[in-house]
């Protein structure tokens, strides 16, 4: 096994998850001041100037199978780069609102479509006794762009840079974006996709690369057989299964309410009685409990499995919300409320943020994980567009006890869905894990 090069190659991808990081959570920092720029109403506030990156996310999750599909893996992740690049240079330079919309879109679709092509290209290289950690470095990276984010942004609101503080922290994410592009030429394509192609040479030679000693021809053939089926509907009654299960782990993982926090931290911390320094330098405090239990969850998901960190997640999800409904009822102030979101986003970071994008690219047969990682990431990007989009309404008309009322009544279901329909995925190779979840006589 070629361990340096499969590292290599899996870092180098997942980079697109520290710009989706990134560019998700940078526009906390421009929040308030972006609102009060344009003077917007909470309604174009949230559903334009906020949630735009998240419309353009679910329409690059909606759609990005295609060139995945079609172009490959590695043409895919070139032309994210662009995206991310584009967005970020054109957001930081526009002054009008539905300009900045549409080039925070343009980066979004960079977002969505790495959602599909990332973790796609990386389960097709890892072997399955590892295939769980190289994956979830592309989680890894997300947490790590969002810690990133939250430092640039805490860091820039320091400097005296006046009314253009918010170009400053949504135009540097264009020096990561270059480096990620120039860096993702390197790698070669999926072995599987070229096989899927026909392509069994060129599968052959990247396979080599990877690892000598391993029996391409077993994988070959299994590779042509499942090329007889690439034709197929992902809705056919026999893929039922893991439709259902991708539909569900994307749907849970946004009704913890993950993303409504990550957009607005720094007001909900705001409204939780921190003054603005302490509401941001927070927001890196969660940023950091991020990093740090993600590394968690990367060590333990090939050792305990998908399912055991589901459990440890969801558990600390009820516990964590829980206490935050209270802190709103009750009144409390100070770190309190933080303090209950460092919890949440421990749990988080060990159970759905480690487990989502590996769970989803390894329940799908090759021919159709493209799509598959469609469906579960546009699943993902429609609640995470709408729940962000809603937060300011729902936290003028009901009040921030109430929505974490219901974000915790969520977690309880997604307990239920792990104990009784949750597959575990560890340790299974690609091939005959999509085979134990296909219904052939339905």
């Amino acid at each position: 096994m070629n361990q340096s090069k499969l590292l290599f190659w899996s870092i180098t991808v997942a980079l697109a998850g520290f710009l989706f990081g990134f560019d998700t959570v940078v526009i906390s920092g421009a929040d308030q001041a972006l609102q009060k720029l344009w003077n917007s109403s909470d309604a174009f506030h949230g559903l334009v100037v906020m949630a735009s990156a998240l419309w353009g996310t679910v329409i690059g999750a909606l759609f990005g199978s295609i060139p995945t599909d079609k172009l490959g893996r590695k043409k895919t992740l070139i032309i994210i780069g662009f995206l991310y690049i584009i967005g970020a240079l054109g957001s930081a330079l526009v002054s009008d609102p539905y300009l900045f919309a549409i080039f925070r879109f343009v980066g979004g679709l960079g977002v969505g479509a790495s959602t599909i092509a990332a973790p796609a290209y990386v389960s097709e290289i890892a072997p399955p006794e590892q295939r769980g950690r190289l994956v979830a470095m592309y989680q890894f990276n997300i947490v790590f762009g969002i810690l990133m984010a939250y430092l640039s942004n805490f860091l820039f609101s320091s400097l005296d840079l006046g009314a253009n503080t918010w170009r400053w922290m949504l135009g540097i994410q264009v020096v990561p974006a270059v480096i990620y592009t120039f860096m993702v030429f390197g790698i070669p394509m999926s072995p599987r996709w070229l096989m899927m192609q026909g392509r069994y040479d060129e599968a052959r030679a990247v396979l080599k690369q990877i690892n000598p000693g391993a029996d391409m021809e077993e994988m070959l053939a299994a590779a042509k057989a499942d090329s007889e089926h690439k034709k197929e509907s992902l809705w056919l009654k026999k893929y039922r299964l893991p439709v259902l299960l991708a539909f569900l782990i994307a749907f849970f993982n946004q009704m913890s309410g993950i993303n409504a926090f990550l957009y607005y931290a720094p007001r909900i911390f705001e409204i939780a009685g921190l003054e603005k320094s302490a509401a941001m330098l927070s927001s890196v405090g969660i940023g950091i409990v991020n990093l740090i239990f993600t590394f968690v969850g990367l060590a333990l998901i090939d050792k305990f499995g998908r399912r055991q960190l589901m459990y440890i997640g969801s558990f600390g999800y009820i516990i964590s919300l829980g206490l935050v409904s209270v802190a709103f009822f009750l009144g409390w102030k100070g770190m309190a409320v933080p303090l209950f979101f460092f919890l949440f986003i421990a749990a988080h970071a060990i159970g759905q943020g480690t487990v989502i994008w590996v769970f989803i690219s390894e329940i799908f047969p090759s021919h159709l994980r493209a799509q598959g990682q469609s469906l579960g990431s546009s699943t993902h990007w429609v609640l995470a567009a709408a729940i962000p989009a809603m937060i300011p309404l729902l936290f003028g008309s009901i009040g921030a006890a109430w929505v974490f009322v219901g974000f915790t009544a969520m977690m309880v279901l997604q307990l239920l869905f792990v104990m009784f329909m949750m597959p575990e995925t560890k340790g299974v190779p690609l091939e005959e894990l999509s085979k134990s979840l296909i219904k052939e006589d339905s």
